[in-house]
């Protein structure tokens, strides 16, 4: 499906979400909701759109502190960044969701759908950042400065999009990307300086590392619980990171499809957590098994 996408804003708490819309909505035919993951941005889903069926309407939507977005303080608490989203699913009340959320986005995902159960027809979540029950902390545990996660000191100033690629494209994990999907994350993925002079990162790194301060503050087994829309879950192939900034390996439970009785659940081993960024033809397949 090759069509430039609508750029739109909708209200919700705290600020505005941008949202890109391909396609049209149609009442005989569902809508595809993507939600990126950490640090990234909807036009991140590009390439997956463009290979989609002709005709499809998708809606991908910046999360809060990403892309074009509303800017909070801080990300750390997931299900308030998630339910910034909702006025997004609300929107679509009456027409069948197909939902796919990438890392933290299909934990997102996931707590959407158990708020909006009727909203949703299938659930990909594609390696979903929900751990082991084990890893998760007591709930009042104070959260680091986020200024102290690696992620924080993240690269932020630049020329433009084009050194951004040309700087990318030889390292991983980006290297390992389709190259239509690095300079899409590029070229979309930073925004004009204060300075007017270079170009800074559309998720800025502090509020990125928030996030993560967060990951094991935010036990989602609760709300998974109550889930009931039939759901896929597609891990990436597994072993030892290669420190804290190594995000290649599977964040998944193993078992999480079991836990949430998954209707598909599967590991694509070739495949680093990136998944969608390095296979978007496939993912685009899986999700249009689900139309």
């Amino acid at each position: 499906m090759n069509e430039a996408p609508r750029e739109h804003r909708i209200a919700a708490p705290g600020g505005d979400i941008c949202w890109f819309e391909w396609g049209q909505r149609s009442d005989d035919a569902p809508t595809v909701l993507l939600i990126h993951a950490t640090g990234f941005h909807g036009r991140l889903w590009d390439q997956v759109v463009a290979a989609l069926p002709d005709g499809t309407h998708v809606v991908a939507p910046d999360q809060p502190g990403h892309g074009r977005s509303f800017r909070p303080a801080s990300l750390v608490d997931w299900t308030a960044n998630a339910a910034a989203m909702l006025p997004l699913v609300d929107r679509f009340a009456g027409t069948p969701i197909v939902g796919c959320g990438h890392s933290g986005g299909g934990y997102m995902l996931g707590w959407l759908a158990a708020q909006r159960p009727a909203a949703f027809r299938h659930l990909i979540l594609v390696d979903p950042t929900i751990f082991d029950p084990a890893l998760y902390l007591p709930s009042g545990q104070p959260v680091p400065d986020p200024a102290d996660h690696p992620v924080a000191r993240r690269r932020n100033a630049w020329d433009d999009a084009e050194a951004m690629i040309a700087r990318f494209g030889e390292r991983l994990p980006y290297s390992a990307w389709q190259p239509d999907v690095l300079a899409d994350y590029c070229r979309h993925g930073l925004l004009p300086a204060p300075s007017g002079e270079e170009y800074e990162l559309a998720c800025p790194p502090a509020l990125e590392a928030s996030v993560y301060q967060g990951a094991q503050r935010n036990n989602p087994y609760g709300w998974l619980a109550t889930l009931t829309v039939p759901t896929s879950v597609i891990r990436a192939r597994t072993g030892e990171r290669d420190g804290p900034l190594d995000f290649s390996i599977s964040p998944t439970a193993p078992d999480l499809g079991v836990t949430i009785g998954a209707v598909r659940d599967e590991q694509w081993a070739e495949l680093s957590h990136f998944i969608p960024m390095e296979a978007p033809q496939r993912l685009a397949d899986l999700i249009a098994s689900e139309l």
